[in-house]
């Protein structure tokens, strides 16, 4: 066992929501050392509570988190939504799609039915994206025997975490792929390197820290345990193995070589997130709305027929700038392969 985390490896396998993190992923990582992490963000309660059965049942006593999006209070401007909707209109026909001009207020990713349910059945990790939750919350999670991760993007906001009562921190990187889990959307994402925002934050907090963010290969892997990390989080490469749940037009893209580069955009959600440079990106970074999730639930329907169409321009193509290093097969070898060396 290594680490606060209680795993054999210090390596941790990301939650990628909405689809790319599921069961057999989960227990791929469990087999091969690594901790996993169950994706609680986008799913009914009640879907969640079965992966957590499922999980339970194929590890036995192993050990995993679950992660769980906080509902924010960012508002959508109405006028520019309704311009976005209108914009995307054409993209939309394509498919036979009418998307909805009146913006979803009222989402909070059921975050007290989740919350419910983790008190109940308490898991050994729950991990907090898209800032922090009263500090009730947190103490009720701990009190259940749960230790509490925050995701945080800068020392400011370890800072704040830390005085929240959390037992450790996920450092992300801009490298990551995914949406940012920065306290503030319309900050402007620096170019920090991986190793040298784990040091800041170990600077300004004593918590233990996870840290991710363009994880490509074992040389990665040992330069953040250097820097003062725990544990060294990975998504983008396990998108591509056969475990994951990524559409296929997903797993195709990474390895495409029409796609040369990631770039940070809000265009399909409202929020800033990593992903492969596409057409849907430069036709509509400039004008889409912040305001998550308004803008997600927007695109949602457009972005699942491309899916299913095979059309990787008009799909969010989540990736971290390691993107190049994912590949296909089971899953364990990509952790057995970081793991060399260690």
């Amino acid at each position: 066992m290594t680490g606060f985390l209680k795993s054999e490896l210090p390596i941790v396998a990301a939650p990628m929501a909405g689809g790319p993190t599921t069961v057999a992923l989960v227990g791929a990582m469990q087999g091969a050392g690594a901790f996993p992490f169950l994706a609680g963000g986008y799913k009914k309660a009640e879907a969640l509570a079965a992966e957590i059965r499922q999980v339970r049942e194929l590890s036995g006593s192993g050990t995993f988190g679950v992660n769980l999006f906080v509902p924010g209070t960012d508002a959508v401007d109405a006028a520019a939504f309704r311009a976005y909707a209108a914009e995307l209109a054409p993209e939309a026909a394509q498919y036979g799609l009418e998307l909805d001009p009146q913006p979803v207020v009222d989402d909070d990713d059921e975050w007290p039915d989740k919350l419910a349910l983790l008190l109940a059945e308490p898991v050994p990790v729950v991990s907090l994206t898209f800032g922090l939750p009263d500090v009730r919350d947190i103490a009720a999670l701990r009190r259940v025997g749960s230790r509490v991760l925050a995701t945080v993007t800068t020392a400011a906001e370890a800072k704040i975490a830390r005085d929240a009562g959390v037992d450790g921190l996920v450092v992300q990187a801009p490298a990551a792929g995914g949406h940012s889990g920065t306290y503030d959307p319309l900050r402007t994402l620096t170019s920090v390197s991986a190793p040298d925002l784990v040091r800041e934050v170990r600077a300004a907090v004593e918590l233990p820290v996870v840290v991710g963010g363009g994880v490509a290969r074992a040389e990665d892997v040992r330069v953040l345990l250097a820097a003062g990390a725990e544990a060294v989080a990975v998504g983008t490469l396990l998108l591509r193995t056969d475990e994951s749940g990524a559409s296929q037009t997903h797993k195709d893209a990474l390895a495409d070589p029409a796609f040369t580069e990631t770039v940070i955009t809000h265009a399909f959600t409202g929020r800033p997130a990593r992903g492969l440079h596409n057409g849907f990106i430069d036709r509509h970074e400039s004008t889409a709305p912040y305001g998550y999730p308004a803008p997600h639930h927007l695109t949602r329907p457009l972005r699942q027929a491309a899916a299913k169409a095979g059309d990787a321009d008009r799909l969010h193509l989540w990736a971290g700038t390691g993107f190049r290093a994912a590949k296909e097969g089971p899953a364990a070898e990509v952790i057995r392969e970081l793991a060399r060396g260690l």
